[in-house]
């Protein structure tokens, strides 16, 4: 493989030289030419190779070390107001051949000796650890590597500064000598610690580096031995960052090393089970921070970052299976596009469910002998599969026959469950209920189903409904209340018979800490799904909010303000809005002072408070941010309420506000305090400085490249300035399709258009459909397809819940 390399020919015209060595005869080069769509150097030989025999192909070559964040590339910074420059990698899924030419398949594991030439003055890391420099001309030899994947290569060189245990951290010198890697620095030796107990494996390497970067375009990437961050992924400032920071940094780190062994020692066979390892990561990344922070219940956090992202997407009729056909996995665009909430947090949800069943010690002892059998090799799901089978108890089917149907069909099931005969039945959950399922299934759109349940508080035990329909006497009652997928076990939405659901509403009134505080989260995003489905009343799902005034768990409010959230912006422009800001400003009246006490809840009170107009909130945000304006080095505001108090004082000022926040963008040094900023700067309801925002983004400087996704996605989130995100979209399409990858575009393009509602608004993404498959973008154009459907169900919702959203909320407030 090779792409955007240029080599110097050989006296024969050759790219490449090919010589025999250990007795072994070269056969001559015919021709040698490059393959620039399909990303391939070919070299016709005179005759085949031999097996068995060792060749040594030769070639010179340079490359363009950009700032496109993709293959070795440049990355810039300013230390003491002098420009220091970083080349670094990011080869994953397929940029190793623009670093240099390989054969740049996962399955083609090679061991790597580097040898890295730099300035005096730099340091040089890669995958292994430095053997010794060369001090005339500064060159740093590495030992070589274990056999691995050419999209776990890395090598940096820099002027960056470390602190080491039996790890090392990397970073900017100021960085580091602020105390800003020494959070990772204490966790990092732990979590390494605790996934080598876990998978009863011990690390397989001499050396641990974790290196932070100013411009990198994921959060992450798991080089083996030279791990490469987002500088927000890795640094923590103790003075400045949020609990929330300190929390994205430890679940980074830990799916990051978990990685170490799944994805690096044992490496999926082809792009097209990248859910392996990418859906592992996830699901044990919430162990390991488990193990090292035991007070923060990160566990339970999993479900609403993870689980309820991956219900969300899931339930789209143009979803994918967790695992696709070989074939429909070939070119960089598609292989690119697997990078998903899909493949991370639905296979992270369905390990999780897996592992629930199993037992975590039972599956954590198929996954040390599946390591131990295929170390330094490929597999398939199926040998997962194979390896679980040989350690598992008392299961209904196989592995692979429960499994399958989780990976190999797309989309879940809704149980419902009817008390009044104890009938069970699972249909396959869309969003829209009238919408057909984008592919067909080799299950038919059946699962086998763990039914985790419990009766009046009372845990039963497991059922697996194994069947669309089924009858289970145990769950049949007509004074007891029933609740199902207890915790989130499993990865499935529940429905009950109306007398259920009231029997759990009553419930909930009466006195909630009886209902697990995951479920009772969950109650309230099933029903309002539920709802959108057509498959309950809209009403009852807003039951499910009447109890809130006694919850005190952060979860169960989270669930609720991301649905009353949907609600304010669905109604925004509609007679509804004037009595729903009523209504929410009853729920915290009765609850946002009390809320305050607690740190968590604390954050969710203003939201919602300055979200409903309260006020008192309005007039504290604006005051703490006028104060923060007049001494910025002094912030009165607590961590982990700035971006909610930052949005609401831009939100509630004009261009000095604005200006204000934008200067301290333009010289921020700080990768956490940066990305905060760019979120506040779209929080203002001046289109005018909204427009001049969305423009900054065309110039990589004024908005780093690197944040410009962010920057429409934020704008497109605010009332004001969604239509001009769309605007921007249609006006600057080929220019962002050029500098974002495939599933960038489509988070773009989500964020943007997810509230559309409207027969104007279809029409416009029709034509916008029609005008990008004119310009040959197909795999663009069917992204649109997915924002077109969520339209016309976002219209089919509107008209059909307008009116009794309406009733409910004359009667709540009568």
């Amino acid at each position: 493989h090779s792409n955007k390399l240029n080599y110097t020919l050989t006296p024969e015209g050759h790219h490449a030289k090919l010589t025999g060595l250990e007795g072994a005869k070269a056969p001559a080069i015919n021709k040698t030419w490059l393959e620039v769509e399909t990303q391939y150097l070919v070299i016709q030989l005179s005759e085949t190779l031999q097996v068995g025999k060792i060749y040594w192909l030769y070639m010179e070559f340079q490359g363009e070390l950009a700032n496109d964040l993709r293959g070795f590339y440049r990355s810039e910074y300013f230390e003491d107001g002098v420009k220091k420059v970083v080349a670094t990698t990011q080869m994953e899924p397929t940029d190793a051949r623009k670093a240099f030419p390989c054969f740049d398949e996962p399955a083609m594991k090679a061991v790597f000796h580097m040898t890295l030439i730099h300035p005096s003055g730099t340091v040089a890391l890669s995958n292994g650890m430095e053997m010794g420099k060369n001090q005339n001309v500064l060159q740093t030899k590495f030992k070589p590597t274990l056999k691995m994947s050419t999209y776990l290569v890395a090598f940096v060189v820099s002027e960056y500064s470390s602190i080491r245990t039996a790890v090392r951290i990397w970073a900017r010198r100021t960085a580091i000598e602020a105390g800003h890697g020494d959070y990772a620095l204490s966790i990092t030796g732990r979590i390494l610690d605790f996934f080598q107990s876990y998978y009863n494996s011990k690390y397989p390497l001499p050396k641990s580096d974790q290196i932070a970067l100013r411009d990198f375009d994921a959060g992450a990437m798991e080089n083996w031995g030279l791990i490469t961050y987002r500088e927000t992924s890795l640094l923590y400032d103790p003075i400045t960052s949020s609990n929330k920071d300190k929390e994205w940094v430890s679940t980074t780190i830990a799916h990051e090393l978990a990685h170490m062994w799944f994805g690096n020692l044992v490496t999926m066979k082809w792009w097209n089970d990248l859910w392996l390892n990418e859906g592992f990561a996830t699901y044990v990344s919430y162990l390991g921070v488990d193990d090292v922070q035991p007070t923060w219940n990160i566990k339970d956090l999993m479900v609403m970052t993870e689980t309820h992202k991956a219900f969300a997407f899931d339930s789209n009729k143009f979803s994918h299976p967790l695992s696709l056909p070989e074939e429909e996995v070939k070119t960089p665009a598609q292989i690119n596009a697997l990078f998903n909430t899909i493949t991370y947090s639905k296979g992270g949800a369905v390990l999780r469910m897996l592992s629930e069943f199993l037992s975590e010690p039972v599956f954590a002892r198929g996954l040390s002998a599946y390591l131990k059998q295929f170390a330094y090799g490929n597999t398939v799901y199926t040998d997962l599969w194979g390896k679980l089978q040989e350690v598992q108890v008392n299961l209904p089917a196989t592995i692979s026959e429960i499994m399958n149907r989780w990976i190999l069909q797309m989309g879940f099931p809704v149980v419902t469950i009817d008390t009044r005969t104890g009938n069970i039945t699972q249909n396959h959950f869309l969003s829209d209920a009238d919408s057909k399922p984008s592919r067909s299934s080799p299950y038919n759109y059946e699962w086998f189903v763990p039914i985790s349940w419990m009766k009046n508080g009372t845990v039963m035990d497991r059922y697996w409904l194994l069947e669309k329909n089924a009858t289970h006497d145990p769950l049949k009652t007509n004074s007891e209340w029933v609740l199902a997928n207890v915790n989130v076990s499993g990865f499935y939405r529940v429905n009950y018979d109306p007398q259920n659901w009231q029997r759990l509403l009553s419930q909930l009134s009466t006195d909630h800490s009886v209902i697990p505080v995951l479920s009772r989260a969950q109650i309230v995003d099933d029903a309002f799904n539920l709802a959108k489905a057509n498959m309950i009343n809209m009403s009852l799902a807003l039951r499910t909010l009447s109890y809130l005034s006694e919850e005190r768990e952060y979860l169960p409010w989270q669930s609720a303000i991301k649905h009353l959230n949907t609600f304010i912006n669905r109604f925004r422009h509609t007679e509804v809005n004037t009595k729903m800001q009523v209504c929410l400003l009853q729920i915290i009246d009765n609850t946002h002072r009390l809320l305050f006490k607690f740190q968590n809840l604390g954050l969710n009170a203003i939201s919602l408070a300055c979200t409903a107009g309260v006020e008192d909130c309005l007039d504290l945000t604006k005051m703490w941010y006028r104060q923060w304006m007049k001494n910025p080095d002094k912030n009165p505001i607590k961590h982990s309420m700035r971006s909610t108090v930052y949005c609401n004082g831009i939100a509630a000022g004009g261009s000095e506000e604005w200006e204000f926040a934008w200067n301290l963008y333009k010289k921020s040094v700080d990768d956490a305090e940066a990305e905060l900023l760019i979120y506040i700067l779209s929080c203002t309801r001046k289109p005018e400085l909204l427009n001049r925002y969305l423009n900054y983004m065309l110039d990589p400087n004024m908005v780093q490249k690197k944040h410009v996704n962010y920057v429409i996605r934020h704008v497109a989130n605010n009332v004001v300035g969604q239509p001009l995100a769309w605007d921007f979209i249609r006006a600057n399409w080929s220019n962002i399709l050029k500098e974002q990858k495939h599933a960038s575009f489509f988070t773009i393009l989500y964020f943007t258009t997810k509230s559309f509602s409207t027969e104007v608004e279809l029409k416009k993404l029709e034509l916008f459909k029609e005008e990008i498959n004119k310009a040959g973008f197909g795999t663009e154009a069917l992204v649109v397809d997915e924002s077109i459907t969520i339209t016309k169900e976002n219209m089919e919702w509107m008209q059909k819940n307008k009116g009794e959203v309406m009733q409910w909320l004359k009667e709540e407030l009568a």
